[in-house]
Formats: structure tokens, sequence, C-alpha cells
């Protein structure tokens, strides 16, 4: 069996092929958005390495597998081709972010102060992740205000945050042994 290459030179003029076969500036604004997934992925996979509770873990790999389908799908964006069979962010996602962040909450309690971003390194990470999902949040809103970005991707993104929110808050709260803010 072959193996392919990893390099195609077509990134040496500033080009890059999305997955419907298209070939693009990498200033596109899709690829922006990419590498921003890129980035939130590599920072929940940062976020793991630091050892949190399982439930965290758990979360956390679930997210990770969205964001490989929310990568897959921002790359055909606008496209005149739409790549085949890599399933939509769909509303149900969403509805499984929610229900997670009530579960966590209900187990943290109100939030009565503003939080500093720290804590353990787990929740640390996961601070830094909130903060990155919501620049690909002001990313993902400039590129709606000029193609057709599914309703249910920027639903998604917005509760992500929220939920990476919660987890830093739960695994700070949980490791620290302070009491929940």
């Amino acid at each position: 069996m072959a193996s392919m290459k990893l390099y195609t030179k077509t990134g040496d003029k500033g080009k890059t092929r999305l997955l419907t076969g298209e070939t693009v500036s990498k200033s596109d604004a899709r690829i922006e958005l990419g590498g921003d997934v890129d980035e939130l992925n590599s920072l929940l996979g940062w976020a793991v390495s630091q050892g949190p509770l399982p439930a965290v873990v758990l979360a956390l790999g679930r997210l990770q597998q969205d964001l490989f389908l929310l990568g897959a799908q921002l790359s055909g964006l606008s496209s005149r081709r739409s790549p085949r069979n890599i399933p939509a962010m769909t509303a149900r996602r969403t509805r499984r972010l929610e229900k997670e962040i009530d579960a966590f909450q209900k187990r943290l309690g109100p939030l009565k102060i503003f939080l500093r971003p720290g804590g353990t390194p787990a929740g640390a990470a996961l601070h830094l992740a909130r903060a990155v999902c919501r620049r690909m949040e002001r990313r993902l809103v400039s590129l709606s205000e000029r193609t057709a970005v599914p309703a249910d991707v920027l639903c998604y993104v917005n509760r992500l945050s929220d939920h990476l929110f919660v987890l830093a808050r739960f695994e700070n709260s949980r490791r620290t042994g302070s009491r929940p803010n």
C-alpha cells in the first residue's frame, strides 16, 4: 500500500484545497475558520493531557469529534460543489451541549462573581479554549455577513463557548476544593 504524501506543494504559492476540491487562497475566511477550529481542537487535546476529571474528559472527547465535523462543514461553505458524506451540525448537537451545560451547572450552583481565567492546569487550558472559541465565533459571524452560514452552526459555536466556560469552572471547583462561585 502506497502512502500518501503529506505535502502537495500547492501551499507554496499561498493556496490550499478545500474538501470540495476547490483551490482557494490561504487567506480565505473558510481557511481562517478552519485554523480556529484546529487550534480549538488542539487546545481541547491539551486540556485532556492536563488530567481533568473523568466527566470533563468525556465531554471534551465529544466536543473534539464535533469540531472535526464542524471544520469539514465550514470548508464547504459558499462553494459551488458541496463536499459529500459530511454530516452537518444540527440543532440536536446544540441541544446536547445545553443538556451538558445544565448538568454541570446543577453540580456547581449559581455564579455570583466574575471569574478570572486560570486555576488548575486543565481549568486554565479550558479558559484559553473558551477564548479561542469566542474568536472563532466572531470570524464565523463575519463570514455569515457575506455568505450563507447555517443557523445551526452559529448556535452550536455560541453554545460551545458557554460549555467550555462551565467545564473550566467545574474542573477548577472540583480540583481546588473551593466553593463554586
